[in-house]
C-alpha cells in the first residue's frame, strides 16, 4: 500500500537538505557556458571516457533505476520499444553504435539520452503521442544526441577530469538510502524523480546548436527509417498544447521534456520545413523582381538531407525509395496495443486503470486499442471472465495477433483452463520460439504450477534466449525460478546472482556467486563460469564503493 503524505513528510525533511544541495550543485556544475560561434573542427570528448567506460556507466545507471523500481519491465512493451529504437538506430549516422532503450513507468512527458547509448523514455510521453511516428521522432532526436556525442561533449566542457554527472545521480541515490526510515526510499525517489531529466540531460540542455543538430539529424533518421518526418514538429506542438491546457501545478503545466528541450515556434517551423524538404526533395523558392514575386517549388540536387535509398542498403536498387510513413502505417495497430498496455502498467493500481477506461467510455465508444487496455486491466484485477471475453472478441477480429493471443492464453491459465492455455502457448512457441514476450509469459505461467515437469519445460523454452536476453533481469529471474523447479540449483544460483546484478544489487550478486562457488558439486565448467562472472562484477562493485554507493540491505545486517 502507498504510504500517506503524512508518513512521507519526515523522511523528506531529513533528506531535503542533502538532496537540495546536490541538485543545486549539479545545476551549477552543468550550467552551459556562453555559446561561442566557432566552427566545429572535431572534438576530443572521446578522450574523457572510452566507449567501454561510457557503456559501463550507462549500465550502472540503468541498474540503479531498476533497483528503485523506476523502470517499467514488460516483455511486450520492451519488444515494441526495442524494435522502434533499433529501426531508428540502424538508419542513424552511426549504425554501429550500440543502443539500449528502456521504458520508465513515470507518466510525466520526458525522455533522455545518456552515456553508452542508453536512452530512456517515460510512459507519459507515449501516452501523449497519437502515432508511433511521434514517439519515433523523440527517439530519433535522442539517438542524434548520442551519435553526435553531445552528452560526452557536455561532460568535457564542464570538467575534463570529473566523472560524468551520471555518477552524481548514483551518489544521490546513495544519500537517499542512508535513512533508516521505512519511507525513505519513497521520499527520496519522489525528490529524485522531479530531477531525473535535469540530472541526466542538463549536460546538453539549452545549447541551441546541439538541439538544432539533433532535430536536423533526427528528422533525417525518421525519413530513412520510413517514418513520417513531419512527426517531430507535430509532437513538439502536441507537448506545447499539453502545457497550455493543463492547469495543474508548475510540474504539470510544463512537460519535463520541454524543460530539458526548450521548444520555440521558430524551432517547430524549422522542423516542419526540414520535414517537407526530406519528404519531397524540393524547397519553396521565392523569386522577386520589380514586376512582382513568384513562389515555386524547385528540386534540390543532392543535398546532405535528401532521403537515401531504403534503409541505405547497398543491395537495394538505387532508385528504390520508401514513402514517408509506409512502414509506420503497418505498425499502427501494435502501437495502439503498446500505448494502452503502458496506460495500465503505469497506473497506480489495476482498479485505477479500469476507472480511466470507464471515464473514456462516458465520452464515446472505446477503440479496439482501448478495449485491449481495459481487458489487460481487468486481467490484472483478477476479473478473469470479463477480460477473457473482451480479448477473445478482439482476437477474432485480429487473428494471429501476438499481443491478443498471449492475453487470451494468460486468461485461460488464470481461469484454471490449463490445457487450453498450454495449447495456445505451445502454438505460439512453435511459431516464434525466440520471441521474449511469448517465452517469458509462458515461463511465468509454468512457474505458478511449481512442479519439476513445469520447471523443465520452462528451462527448455528459456534456454535458447540465454545469449540474446541475458541482460534482461526479468529473463534471469524466470530462468532462475525454472531451474529451481527443475532441480538445478547451480544454474538457479547463477541466474539469481545475474538478476541481482542487473537490478542494481552488484554487491549482493558478488556475495551470491562467492557462496555458490563453495558448493562441492560444481563441475569444471560451472566453476569456470562463476569465476569469470566474479572477475567481471568485482570492478563494478569497487567503483560503486568509490562513489559511496553501498547495498543498504547488506549494511543493515
Amino acid at each position: 500500500m502507498r504510504q500517506s503524505h503524512a508518513q512521507l513528510r519526515p523522511a523528506r525533511l531529513r533528506l531535503a537538505a542533502p538532496l537540495t544541495a546536490l541538485t543545486l550543485a549539479l545545476a551549477a556544475w552543468c550550467a552551459p557556458a556562453q555559446e561561442v560561434r566557432l566552427p566545429d573542427i572535431g572534438s576530443s570528448a572521446g578522450a574523457v571516457l572510452s566507449p567501454a567506460r561510457q557503456a559501463e556507466y550507462g549500465q550502472m545507471l540503468l541498474a540503479q533505476l531498476r533497483h528503485y523500481d523506476y523502470v517499467l519491465e514488460d516483455p511486450l512493451v520492451d519488444g515494441w520499444l526495442r524494435t522502434t529504437g533499433t529501426r531508428l538506430a540502424a538508419s542513424s549516422d552511426q549504425p554501429q553504435q550500440p543502443f539500449t532503450f528502456f521504458m520508465m513507468r513515470d507518466r510525466s512527458i520526458n525522455a533522455f539520452a545518456t552515456l553508452g547509448g542508453y536512452i530512456g523514455m517515460n510512459a507519459g510521453l507515449v501516452l501523449a503521442a497519437e502515432t508511433e511516428d511521434e514517439v519515433a521522432a523523440v527517439l530519433a532526436h535522442e539517438v542524434a544526441h548520442v551519435t553526435q556525442s553531445h552528452v560526452l561533449r557536455g561532460v568535457e566542457r564542464a570538467q575534463r577530469d570529473q566523472v560524468p554527472m551520471l555518477l552524481a545521480m548514483l551518489g544521490a541515490i546513495a544519500v537517499a538510502s542512508q535513512s533508516s526510515s521505512s519511507s525513505s526510499d519513497d521520499a527520496a525517489m519522489a525528490v529524485l524523480a522531479g530531477a531525473q531529466g535535469l540530472a541526466l540531460q542538463r549536460q546538453i540542455d539549452y545549447t541551441r546548436s546541439n538541439e538544432s543538430e539533433a532535430d536536423r539529424l533526427g528528422i533525417r533518421t525518421l525519413a530513412r527509417s520510413g517514418y513520417d518526418p513531419d512527426a517531430m514538429a507535430t509532437m513538439f506542438e502536441r507537448m506545447q498544447a499539453v502545457s497550455r491546457t493543463n492547469q495543474g501545478g508548475e510540474r504539470e503545466r510544463l512537460p519535463d521534456y520541454l524543460k530539458t528541450h526548450p521548444v520555440t515556434t521558430t524551432r517547430i517551423s524549422e522542423a516542419r520545413a526540414r520535414a517537407e524538404r526530406m519528404g519531397r526533395d524540393t524547397v519553396t523558392a521565392v523569386t522577386t523582381t520589380p514586376q512582382g514575386s513568384v513562389t515555386q517549388r524547385v528540386p534540390v540536387d543532392g543535398p546532405p538531407e535528401a532521403p537515401l535509398r531504403a534503409l541505405d542498403n547497398p543491395l537495394f536498387p538505387v532508385s528504390l525509395r520508401l514513402p514517408p510513413g509506409s512502414l509506420a502505417n503497418a505498425d499502427a495497430t501494435q502501437f495502439g496495443w503498446a500505448r494502452e498496455r503502458l496506460r495500465v502498467l503505469s497506473a497506480n493500481t489495476p482498479a485505477a486503470a479500469i476507472r480511466e477506461y470507464e471515464a473514456m467510455r462516458r465520452t464515446g465508444p472505446l477503440t479496439d486499442a482501448q478495449r485491449y487496455g481495459l481487458a489487460v486491466a481487468r486481467l490484472r484485477a483478477n476479473e478473469i471472465d470479463a477480460a477473457a471475453s473482451e480479448l477473445s472478441s478482439l482476437l477474432a477480429a485480429n487473428p494471429g495477433d501476438v499481443w491478443l493471443s498471449l492475453g487470451v492464453a494468460e486468461a485461460d491459465a488464470r481461469a484454471g483452463r490449463s490445457a487450453a492455455a498450454d495449447r495456445r502457448f505451445e502454438a505460439l512457441i512453435d511459431r516464434m520460439p525466440r520471441n521474449p514476450a511469448v517465452v517469458l509469459t509462458y515461463a511465468g505461467v509454468l512457474a505458478e504450477r511449481d512442479t519439476a515437469e513445469a520447471g523443465r519445460r520452462a528451462q527448455a523454452i528459456l534456454r535458447p534466449l540465454l545469449n540474446s536476453s541475458g541482460a534482461d533481469p526479468a529473463f534471469q529471474r524466470a530462468f532462475a525460478r525454472a531451474s529451481e523447479m527443475a532441480g538445478d540449483p547451480v544454474r538457479a544460483g547463477e541466474a539469481w546472482a545475474e538478476a541481482a546484478f542487473l537490478g542494481g544489487r552488484a554487491e549482493q550478486a558478488l556475495i551470491q556467486l562467492n557462496t555458490l562457488k563453495k558448493r562441492e558439486d560444481l563441475d569444471y565448467y560451472a566453476r569456470a563460469r562463476i569465476d569469470a562472472r566474479i572477475a567481471s562484477i568485482t570492478p563494478t562493485v569497487l567503483e560503486l564503493h568509490r562513489q559511496g554507493v553501498r547495498d543498504e540491505d547488506l549494511r543493515r545486517r
